[in-house]
């Protein structure tokens, strides 16, 4: 329970616990009063850390899938690699990035004004619903946001599919059957993890605003911000 990977999965689990906790407890609230209102500054904290979160846990299962890139193909060096130190800096890292770039969000969100309706079609303060009620010139937000797309998005999905090409190649090169099995095993809950995260991330936030569905953002957001951080223990559960 030690190991790199436990050390990762602990705090894959932490994070998706608070994930679901800036979310869930409100819209239960909302549900159960039928009272469906948020201050300005309740709307603002809740973004900050949906952001915040979200973005942690794109870098975290980068760093998973490098975690299982080392113990596969690099086992020889696997200790050294993945030494505490360096698992402690990796996660350090994740969570200081994260948390900068959605201040960042959240202090230019707050300059914008909403002088037409303020009904937000969604069921939580996410970004795109916020940018089709602004009637502020979001110019300079799109491309931050563009930006943060490639830094939390495109890069650490980068290296979870030069990580899993790398392993592949490795599993392939096994002789027994039993040998593949047993390496795929290794890596297969995450697979199914990551294919889960950033397929619903995707259609949500990689496409132009000028094409953004509120339905489809709401039934993507409900699988990547509560089925997903519940299916995570179930997944990892059933690989040990």
């Amino acid at each position: 329970f030690h190991s790199p990977m436990y050390f990762l999965l602990v705090n894959l689990s932490f994070i998706d616990t608070c994930f679901s906790c800036t979310i869930v407890p409100k819209l239960l609230v909302n549900i159960q009063t039928q009272h469906h209102t948020i201050s300005h500054t309740g709307c603002l904290v809740q973004m900050y850390f949906f952001i915040a979160l979200a973005l942690i846990d794109d870098y975290l299962l980068a760093v998973m899938a490098y975690d299982r890139y080392v113990a596969i193909c690099l086992p020889l060096h696997y200790t050294t690699i993945m030494c505490p130190q360096r698992c402690v800096l990796l996660v350090v890292t994740s969570w200081l990035g994260s948390h900068i770039l959605a201040l960042l969000f959240t202090l230019l969100m707050s300059r914008f004004s909403f002088c037409a309706s303020h009904s937000i079609p969604h069921f939580f303060c996410d970004v795109p619903p916020l940018l089709k009620l602004t009637c502020s010139d979001t110019h300079v937000f799109q491309i931050v946001m563009f930006a943060e797309a490639v830094l939390s998005g495109v890069i650490p999905l980068t290296c979870i599919l030069v990580s899993y090409v790398h392993i592949i190649h490795s599993i392939l090169r096994v002789p027994s059957a039993g040998g593949k099995h047993k390496v795929f095993s290794t890596c297969g809950s995450h697979l199914s993890v990551v294919t889960l995260f950033y397929g619903t991330l995707f259609l949500v936030y990689y496409q132009p605003s000028s094409s953004y569905s509120a339905n489809t953002g709401m039934v993507a957001s409900v699988i990547y911000t509560m089925v997903t951080p519940m299916l995570n223990p179930i997944i990892y559960t059933l690989r040990n």
